[in-house]
């Protein structure tokens, strides 16, 4: 290998690795995230949680772009067979409807305050290969977003602290 091709491969390294990290330090959503809440804002405003008083899960957005949402519910019913392919139907839509979860890539335009998530699968089938532009908020190490509104009109907004910076 010449050394000017050599240097050319270093100078391209050196310079995606300086747009990767520029991208974390400008991104305010790169990092790890705990849930702290997972609530809905009903029709009339009120604000009630969806996921139970203390729901469990993360996020964690990546420098290079991706994201993964969990959101459980705080109490969670077990199978009584103890098999997940021996379960209820009840036991089947309880582990539904007690979980919300996503992957895919995004991106975040500070200026307007959205978030366009690019998922490419969620628990929800009806959101695969689907694009959402979300409104968020950031105050400190606290970030919170609203999903779509449901049919019933209820929007589930999603809350979650900072645990860590990639």
């Amino acid at each position: 290998m010449t050394p000017r091709v050599l240097s050319l491969i270093v100078t391209v390294a050196l310079a995606v690795s300086s747009m990767h990290a520029q991208m974390g330090t400008t991104n305010p959503f790169v990092g790890n995230w705990k849930l702290i809440a997972a609530d809905k804002l009903l029709p009339d405003g009120t604000r009630v949680p969806d996921y139970g008083v203390e729901p469990h899960g993360m996020a964690i957005f990546t420098v290079d772009g991706h994201f993964m949402i969990e959101v459980f519910w705080d109490v969670r019913v077990k199978f009584a067979s103890n098999n997940r392919a021996k379960g209820t139907l009840e036991e089947y839509k309880d582990a539904s409807l007690s979980a919300s979860c996503s992957f895919g890539t995004f991106s975040v335009d500070p200026a307007t305050s959205k978030v366009t998530m690019k998922i490419d699968r969620s628990t929800f089938p009806n959101y695969d290969d689907t694009t959402q532009v979300r409104a968020y908020e950031l105050k400190g190490d606290i970030l919170s977003w609203k999903v779509p509104a449901r049919p019933d009109g209820s929007i589930p907004i999603t809350v979650v602290r900072r645990i860590a910076v990639q």
